[in-house]
């Protein structure tokens, strides 16, 4: 006799679900193979990037908030997966034709090892931000049962990243600037996010603007969950898990009806 329906369906999510890590864990690798510094590349970036923006705006720019480096560092480990999720993922149905053209893989299959390539780069920053904020910094609250609404915050991240990669790659089959316009938009929504300024300056100048950027709403939640050890604004995530799925509804949609179209037309 074959084997249950249910047993086939769990072995086939098991294959998938190793097919993925796998395809995740080699790109994660080969991002930084041709580096000297290899994987401590990894670690090493995001300091420097801390390093730079600590320097301008707590020195030049004279921002005096408690506790700003571990505030930006948050900040921008958040910004810089989504940046990698989405600017990095316009050409990938051009540079990774290969595996859905001569594998069995199926597109959203190439995404989403990406996405976990990404989130694994995502996890070593976050641990870094761990220790720092709760070890080194001298005015950190330590750790609280609220650090655990990270997970849905970083879900909802995710997703969001997720949807903006399926669209953008599916308009890059027919438009191409796509690319550097998003590339401009990144730019410009860097500083229309709570990254380098106290989130109260930012709600003055821009009332209710965090409803309308899902990543601001973000980055505002994971601050108070990880640094000020407090619940989530409700709200503001409801809202943002809806732009999400909605960015994610539209992405599929996009996929079913150009990825067709994507090996003649790249």
């Amino acid at each position: 006799m074959g084997k249950p329906v249910s047993e086939k369906y769990f072995l086939l999510s098991a294959n998938r679900m190793e097919r993925l890590w796998l395809l995740a864990k080699i790109e994660f690798k080969l991002r930084y193979y041709e580096n000297k510094l290899g994987l401590l590349w990894a670690l090493i970036k995001p300091l420097l990037d801390v390093l730079v923006y600590y320097i301008a705006f707590k020195y030049i720019m004279k921002q005096g908030m408690p506790n700003f480096a571990s505030y930006l560092f948050l900040g921008l480990i958040i910004w810089n997966f989504f940046v990698e999720s989405t600017t990095g993922t316009v050409q990938i149905l051009r540079t990774k034709k290969y595996l859905y053209e001569y594998s069995n893989m199926n597109k959203m299959e190439i995404y989403t090892s990406t996405l976990m390539s990404n989130a694994l780069g995502f996890l070593f920053n976050f641990l870094m931000f761990m220790v720092f904020f709760n070890l080194i910094q001298t005015r950190g609250l330590g750790l609280s049962p609220y650090n655990l609404w990270i997970i849905p915050l970083f879900l909802n991240l995710y997703i969001l990243g997720l949807g903006l990669s399926l669209i953008l790659s599916c308009i890059y089959i027919v438009a191409k600037d796509i690319h550097q316009i998003w590339q401009v938009f990144t730019q410009v929504l860097l500083f229309l996010s709570p990254i380098f300024y106290p989130i109260d300056k930012f709600e003055n100048a821009l009332p209710g603007f965090k409803y309308l950027n899902p990543i601001a709403g973000i980055i505002v939640n994971a601050r108070k969950v990880m640094m000020d050890s407090s619940p989530p604004d409700y709200k503001l995530m409801l809202a943002d898990f809806v732009y999400a799925f909605l960015l994610f509804g539209l992405g599929k949609l996009l996929l079913n009806k150009l990825g067709e179209k994507a090996s003649e037309k790249l």
